[in-house]
């Protein structure tokens, strides 16, 4: 376990936002309560979320937001059943009003409820205090000089020739959280993330092509437009080259490739096929009713072969800058880093406290999130990663190792089925890949195959140099729908004989 107690000087410097909001007075106001009506567990939660997004079209303001959400809740244990209740308003007589509801829902849930719930224990880390490793908090800067970046970088773009227009957008978000557990837990976070991104758009008479730029979210501050963390320049100056380029290419032949996936695509896959796979909650079938369930038995650690030998999955709530990386989740449990592949089979699964107790585990990995304060907490994914080889190939090195085939770049859209298992994936480039040098573009291309097939044809997996840690900032699940950050570093990977179609029409 990494000690979280801080990730960076701003973690005692919090914002008074949430800070000066009598956080102490609502806390023993709820567990004084509870404790009186028989609870034998309590949680306090405080969430406070700014939301800002602003989007440009050819250089010309279109949307601008800035949202301010602010809640809190109580959860209880009473008699083996969960209560829960929520309120914008953050005072003492709510809280009160608060407990008193969540009791009542835990009483009316009892009988419906079966085996007693046991949520794994938890041992008391007392009061402390996380932030996030931004340097510049997002909101500081001006919507003005926001917009005057965006367009800076707008214009430049729609100085080649071949780009006809530009989206230029950025989203912002704040989160300040306090989360207490009658156990002896009280924590105060905050956490910063930023998703930049631009679009480049070419028409002619046989339509349009589009490019988007690789750069991830990040749980980084402004400093990321400025270039900590990603150079911007570079990738902006060869933007219209590569739209060209992609607009003169042909059309894919369909077939079967050897495919070099570049990070900046194949982290969508992870998160897919493995992220989403190894939680228990969804193999379990509490995610039936809405996005599925998993391939994945929940006796499968130590047996489920999951992909080819060379194949090393981690999940990991302490990673710097990642979406999901927290000192403490929801519920009050410290984060960690642990494995969920090793050596191509399954080794474990994402838990919260619940499913850790359900799954026979002794403990919680830290996986509960709530995405306001106002909704219950619920078993989210960690930062899950692929581990790059320490002595693997650069990027060049993959391409000489394939010899023929793809080198697929930037993420796009996708399908994948509700056990995870049968999938489809397409992406920003595909590039063709003869004696090992890109030679060109190809279009209407799309990659699918089943999760443990297509990881087992994974022979190759890169070094360091050619890990990113991608992802996005809007990972759904659950009803009422609730959204998540999360981080999914990756090194570019050589896959053999992958089955690829074309979009356009022709298949195999």
């Amino acid at each position: 376990m990494t000690d979280t107690t801080a990730s960076s000087d701003q973690a005692f410097t919090f914002d008074p936002a949430l800070t000066e909001l009598p956080l102490q007075l609502l806390t023993d106001v709820a567990f004084s309560a509870a404790s009186a009506a028989g609870a034998s567990e309590t949680l306090v939660r405080v969430h406070r979320t700014r939301t800002a997004h602003m989007s440009l079209h050819d250089g010309e303001l279109e949307t601008a937001s800035d949202a301010d959400d602010l809640g809190m809740s109580v959860r209880v244990l009473r008699d083996g059943a969960w209560g829960f209740a929520a309120s914008e308003r953050i005072t003492a007589d709510s809280m009160q009003e608060l407990v008193a509801q969540a009791m009542s829902l835990a009483v009316l849930s009892r009988p419906l409820t079966g085996e007693p719930e046991r949520p794994a224990h938890e041992v008391a880390d007392g009061s402390r205090r996380w932030a996030s490793a931004f340097v510049i908090d997002p909101f500081t800067i001006n919507p003005v000089d926001r917009a005057d970046l965006l367009k800076e970088r707008s214009h430049q773009l729609l100085g080649h020739s071949g780009v006809a227009h530009v989206d230029a957008e950025v989203e912002m978000v704040k989160e300040m959280t306090y989360v207490a557990d009658a156990r002896g837990t009280d924590v105060t976070q905050e956490r910063v993330r930023i998703g930049p991104s631009f679009t480049v758009i070419a028409v002619d008479d046989d339509g349009f092509e589009s490019l988007r730029t690789l750069a991830p979210p990040t749980a980084r501050g402004w400093e990321y437009l400025l270039g900590d963390g990603w150079d911007w320049s570079a990738e902006l100056n060869e933007l219209p080259e590569l739209l060209a380029e992609k607009v003169a290419a042909p059309s894919i032949d369909a077939g079967r490739y050897d495919m070099v996936i570049d990070a900046t695509n194949l982290w969508l896959t992870i998160h897919e096929s493995i992220g989403h796979a190894t939680e228990l909650d969804r193999i379990f079938g509490y995610e039936a009713n809405y996005a599925g369930t998993s391939f994945v038995p929940p006796d499968g650690v130590g047996t489920l072969k999951y992909g080819s030998e060379v194949m090393a999955i981690t999940a990991d709530r302490t990673v710097p800058f990642g979406l999901a990386t927290t000192g403490w989740d929801d519920e009050a449990v410290s984060a960690q880093q642990w494995d969920l592949v090793r050596a191509g089979v399954l080794a474990g699964f994402q838990l919260d406290r619940a499913t850790a107790t359900r799954g026979g585990y002794a403990r919680s990995n830290g996986c509960a999130y709530a995405e306001t304060g106002t909704m219950v907490p619920m078993q989210r994914m960690a930062n899950v990663s692929l581990e790059p080889d320490q002595h693997g190939p650069d990027l060049a090195g993959l391409l000489a190792t394939m010899g023929d085939g793809l080198l697929v770049m930037g993420d796009n859209s996708w399908s994948i089925d509700m056990q995870r298992y049968n999938f489809q994936f397409t992406g920003q480039r595909f590039h063709r890949v003869q004696g090992g040098r890109i030679v060109g573009q190809v279009k209407d291309a799309a990659y699918q195959g089943r999760t443990p097939d297509f990881w087992g044809s994974m022979s190759t997996v890169g070094g360091p140099q050619t890990y990113r840690l991608m992802g996005a900032l809007n990972c759904g699940k659950g009803q009422p729908g609730q959204a998540a950050p999360v981080s999914h570093g990756t090194p570019a990977a050589l896959f053999r004989s992958v089955n690829v179609l074309n979009t356009a029409g022709e298949s195999l």
